[in-house]
């Protein structure tokens, strides 16, 4: 097993419950592609770097899992169809 970080940014302009809802079902994703979840980190509110889909802000999530080697590449083709993230990263964190 190895250990990864997903940064998520999710769209700002949805409401609370729908943003939930984005963190759930990646959480969803991580534990049917064979990952458990060991920490999430809500950032909270910030301003991005640049203009996404005309969005100057986004919500910041920081999910830190365990999993194989092939998780990351089944979540990454997940995610990206996911209409309320704006931007995602999954790294491999070192041990």
């Amino acid at each position: 097993m190895n250990k990864y970080e997903l940064a998520l940014v999710v769209n700002a302009t949805i409401e609370e419950d729908a943003r939930t809802a984005a963190v759930e079902k990646t959480k969803s994703y991580i534990e049917k592609f064979g990952g458990t979840v060991t920490n999430i980190e809500d950032a909270g509110k910030k301003r991005l770097a640049y203009e996404i889909q005309k969005m100057k802000e986004g919500y910041y999530y920081f999910i830190q899992f365990d999993a194989e080697s092939d998780c990351p590449a089944q979540l990454e083709a997940s995610v990206r169809i996911m209409e309320s993230i704006l931007r995602y990263l999954i790294v491999r964190q070192d041990a």
